[in-house]
């Protein structure tokens, strides 16, 4: 099968980029709702990071098995063959005592520094809409070692009167995971957290390191983007990294697994209609 695969979609390419952060030996945690971020770990797990400990949101279960992804994280077909279960209390102790290597998160509002809103939209006089809050993002954000962050709604077409509603933006409406800096211009390096912060942002324009300021800096970009249109499609001006870079494109053989994990194609739930068409050859 492997021989026919001459493109990747999209989906697949984030996949492929978001598994490229996971290091080989480490606990990892992915929480709930993105079919991404699972499929990138699975696919860690059985590619480059085959020590990965690997704990599954909502089920909490270590380093399953399963034969495909489900329609719902929240499904006990995600446990099988697992090794064991956790609860949330052993998940929480695991990460404030060191041991959580890397937390995948997003929010509605991803700022320079890597703080991340998904609690509110507007200020404490002026409600825009509630959002569904953090679900412990804020203390795992301040523990774990490392964040990965990612977004499939970075690009921000303007509306019937030319405004944009931005995903990464200069400033939260509320912090709920933390990132670099705080609202009022603190480093993360005064702070008493743990771990480290967000080291990448994972998106359907680009790739983003932080610099040593702390700052979301434009790593890569895809076969079909270019910096001008990351820079359109975001809400603060950023730095870009001087070797630029495409984005590395998988191997085949990883194509065919994603495939293989996710036959309902699942992630393309998380993907806008004009992103599940885009197309990359390999």
């Amino acid at each position: 099968m492997t021989e026919l695969i001459r493109t990747c979609t999209l989906g697949e390419l984030m996949i492929y980029q978001l598994a490229l952060t996971i290091e080989d030996g480490i606990l990892a945690f992915h929480g709930f709702g993105s079919p991404l971020v699972q499929l990138a770990l699975h696919l860690a797990k059985r590619s480059h990071a085959p020590n990965l400990v690997l704990v599954a949101g909502a089920t909490y279960a270590v380093n399953p098995k399963p034969v495909f992804l489900t329609p719902t994280s929240n499904d006990f077909a995600m446990s099988l063959g697992s090794e064991c279960d956790l609860n949330i209390e052993e998940l929480f102790d695991l990460a404030a005592s060191g041991r959580m290597g890397r937390m995948f998160l997003s929010g509605l509002q991803i700022d320079r520094w890597g703080n991340m809103n998904v609690t509110r939209l507007g200020d404490a006089g002026h409600l825009r809409l509630k959002l569904p809050g953090g679900g412990g993002g804020c203390n795992l954000s301040s523990d774990a070692d490392h964040i990965t962050i990612w977004t499939a709604a970075h690009r921000s077409p303007p509306d019937q009167y030319g405004r944009r509603r931005f995903r990464l933006v200069e400033r939260c409406d509320f912090v709920t995971s933390v990132g670099h800096r705080t609202t009022d211009g603190k480093p993360r390096s005064e702070l008493p957290y743990r771990g480290k912060g967000p080291d990448c942002i994972v998106t359907d324009l680009g790739l983003f390191d932080f610099d040593a300021t702390g700052q979301a800096r434009l790593k890569a970009v895809y076969p079909d983007t270019s910096a001008a249109l990351v820079a359109e499609n975001t809400g603060f001006d950023f730095p870009v990294a001087d070797d630029l870079a495409m984005v590395p494109m998988p191997e085949p053989d990883m194509i065919e697994l994603i495939r293989r994990l996710d036959p309902m194609q699942i992630h393309r739930r998380e993907l806008s209609h004009a992103d599940q068409i885009r197309e990359f050859e390999l």
